[in-house]
């Protein structure tokens, strides 16, 4: 029987949820964004618009997922800190979330206090939002592994 070796090992993909949480109905960008993830051989999970908290904490959970994509165009960036908080609780601190959309600047520092660790505007780049995905799904990964390790 053959057993890679380490060096063929594969690495998991990066699982990632793109979402809308809120009454925000207006999905073009999220979908934009899910497909470089995907493109860039992410496994991604897309939630169509209108989730509540409970449901991306759900799916988090069940989906086994690093890095969480919020995507607001009408001020649902400002339940963010909700999600973070709900996050903490479920014991999915490792788990790592990025806001993208229509973020007034005046918001971006309530969103990094709350835990977010990018947000991203109109305009945004491809390649730069899919290094931060990988990033922080790598450092989600590291976080992940430790706490287990821990709890052992």
């Amino acid at each position: 029987m053959n057993t890679p070796s380490p060096s063929t090992a594969r690495t998991p993909p990066i699982r990632a949820l793109v979402t809308k949480i809120g009454f925000d109905g207006h999905d073009r960008g999220s979908r934009l964004v899910a497909t470089f993830l995907k493109d860039a051989g992410m496994e991604v999970i897309y939630t169509p618009p209108w989730q509540s908290i409970e449901a991306v904490i759900k799916l988090a959970i069940e989906e086994d997922i690093d890095v969480i994509g919020v995507s607001s165009l009408a001020t649902d960036h400002l339940i963010v800190p909700d999600l973070m908080a709900a996050l903490d609780a479920a014991d999915l601190r490792y788990v790592k979330v990025l806001v993208g959309g229509i973020v007034p600047e005046a918001d971006h520092a309530a969103l990094h206090d709350a835990g977010v660790v990018a947000v991203f505007g109109p305009g945004a780049g491809r390649d730069d939002i899919v290094a931060a995905f990988e990033e922080h799904a790598h450092t989600a990964r590291q976080q992940k592994h430790a706490a287990f390790a821990q709890s052992v």
